[in-house]
């Protein structure tokens, strides 16, 4: 049973975008026009090249700042400015998600690839801000973007977090390999599965998988 597996968990970590909100709000659709037109300011690249680019870097790098930043050398904060100055409108709020959270036991943190600022407004979109201890963006691990196992050990070092005692919920696969080795429980959060040896656990519906581990 499902539940098993996390009786010893006491650290939960959530991704954010895809994670906490339904993949239907389409929310990143915005962000990914803000970075091909970034792009194609940095690199002088027309929008169809930009447009690869920013899906290049993304593959190569972990994240297209990681690539801007490494051969282009952009200034990452007012990249994350500007990528994230969206409409948050598509967000609605999720009160029984938000208790369900908050009941979990011990300590509860969002890490994203985005900006703590950017992930602490998608948060009160939702409701879902008081049930959260804290928020990690990708700049508390300087810069250095998930799936790098030294992002990782970056942030559950600056939180105090044991990898051992925690789960890590995230709708990129890749960004599970290392909370599996890490020993962390990992959790597919998509509208399909993706088997692969690093992931435990697969749903398409958070709050009904929560629900499952808070049964009585």
């Amino acid at each position: 049973m499902t539940k098993s597996f996390f009786s010893h968990v006491r650290g939960w970590v959530f991704d954010l975008d895809n994670t906490l909100y339904p993949p239907a709000a389409r929310l990143f659709d915005q962000i990914e026009v803000k970075m091909t037109q970034f792009v194609m300011r940095a690199t002088g690249a027309d929008q169809a090249e930009a447009n690869a680019l920013r899906h290049q870097y993304w593959q190569t790098h972990g994240t297209t700042l990681a690539g801007l930043m490494r051969e282009h050398k952009v200034d990452p904060d007012a990249y994350l400015e500007e990528v994230h100055d969206i409409d948050f409108g598509a967000l609605e709020a999720d009160p029984h998600l938000a208790e369900l959270i908050a009941a979990l036991p011990g300590r509860k943190i969002v890490y994203t690839n985005g900006s703590a600022p950017y992930a602490a407004q998608v948060l009160r979109s939702r409701g879902l801000d008081a049930a959260f201890d804290a928020i990690y963006g990708v700049e508390h691990a300087g810069y250095l973007p998930k799936p790098d196992r030294a992002a990782f050990e970056t942030v559950f070092s600056l939180d105090g977090l044991d990898s051992q005692t925690s789960a890590m919920f995230e709708d990129d696969p890749r960004n599970l390999a290392a909370p599996h080795a890490m020993g962390m429980q990992t959790v597919h959060v998509a509208p399909d599965p993706d088997p692969q040896p690093h992931i435990h656990h697969h749903t398409d519906d958070l709050t009904a998988f929560l629900r499952r581990l808070l049964e009585r």
